[in-house]
């Protein structure tokens, strides 16, 4: 059995979360220990259970460990089963990310499948539905299966309570995808989205793009949203002619409405500074599946301390191996490298 440790790199579920995918997909078991070892609360919270059940629940796998609190636990998957599920991660902790805990497995099983997950829509420190909904989920189609994804009600943080619709087409097999020629810019869109806020909290956010960034009026727009607790999120979306990327400010108590859209602006002025397809938060994503696919290669930002863990998660499992290389102006091409 598979060793890993939940400590090394950056520490976080992320580690967890991409080993049930990986051990989904082989069929090859692994124990992971010293979850989240480093954290304040170190061992498995809700939201991470609620991927472990999830996993368990597609691949008919035997767990030890899947309790409040483990800081190790054992993973054995049997077959990958397609069909209807309802998963629940019960806080306002990120339904999308078990999505992208049991989507690798289920777009090359044997049918489809539809899942209904409830919890967090909108969450600090991971991708809001938006990201993979218009970012994500239409280049994992470029790769062969098709992913819908509809949000029948927003969930922010602390009172979640969202749920999205997902159902997934799958393809035998990944694609390739190669996402390396420089960004061009075809359409960009600011979304200020708002739900039992005032409206001149998006009012607000959304002078600062204007401002910042210099895009015009008729590109900015509010959305008011029905959610079982208030929240903000402001969406500042690129169309090129091969991806979308997007960058996300959240509401905080206490945090000025300008401050929050001013982070959100500056992320999105690097990303177009580099000129790269791929931003940091996408590079996370893409690492998995096209090291499913056996092949592909993008040009991003300098790697996250999220992507280079996936990268050893992934040499870990024997699924593939990735070269970074240096590109100019200080971005990197990341490909996925020869066997042996």
């Amino acid at each position: 059995m598979l060793t890993i440790d939940g400590s090394r790199g950056e520490g976080g579920g992320q580690i967890l979360r991409t080993s049930l995918s990986l051990s989904m997909v082989t069929g090859r078991p692994f124990r992971i220990e010293r979850i989240r070892a480093g954290r304040s609360r170190p061992g498995l919270m809700r939201q991470h259970l609620a991927a472990v059940e999830a996993a368990r629940a597609v691949s008919s796998a035997t767990v030890l460990g899947a309790e409040l609190g483990s800081r190790a636990l054992s993973f054995v998957p049997q077959a990958v089963v397609p069909g209807d599920y309802r998963f629940a991660v019960g806080t306002a902790g990120s339904a999308c990310l078990v999505l992208q805990t049991v989507a690798p497995a289920l777009v090359t099983a044997s049918g489809p499948s539809r899942l209904v997950l409830e919890g967090g829509t909108h969450n600090p420190k991971a991708p809001p539905f938006d990201f993979l909904a218009r970012v994500f989920l239409p280049l994992l189609a470029r790769m062969g299966p098709r992913v819908s994804a509809a949000i029948e009600r927003h969930g922010f943080y602390p009172a979640g309570g969202g749920r999205v619709v997902v159902d997934i087409a799958p393809a035998p097999a990944l694609a390739p995808i190669e996402l390396v020629e420089p960004l061009v810019v075809v359409a960009r869109r600011a979304r200020a989205i708002v739900a039992r806020l005032p409206r001149h909290i998006a009012e607000r956010e959304l002078a600062v793009v204007r401002a910042e960034l210099g895009w015009d009026e008729a590109e900015c727009a509010i959305e008011e949203v029905t959610s079982p607790g208030p929240g903000n999120a402001l969406l500042l979306e690129v169309r090129g002619a091969h991806s979308v990327e997007l960058s996300t400010g959240f509401g905080e108590r206490g945090v000025p409405a300008e401050v929050v859209a001013a982070g959100a602006a500056a992320e999105m002025r690097a990303l177009l500074a580099a000129r790269v397809p791929v931003g940091c938060h996408l590079a996370d994503q893409l690492l998995l599946p096209m090291a499913l696919a056996g092949g592909g290669a993008f040009s991003t930002l300098p790697l996250t301390p999220h992507a280079r863990t996936a990268i050893e998660v992934i040499a870990a499992f024997g699924a593939a191996r990735f070269e970074v290389r240096p590109a100019a102006g200080g971005t990197v091409v990341v490909a996925t490298a020869p066997a042996g």
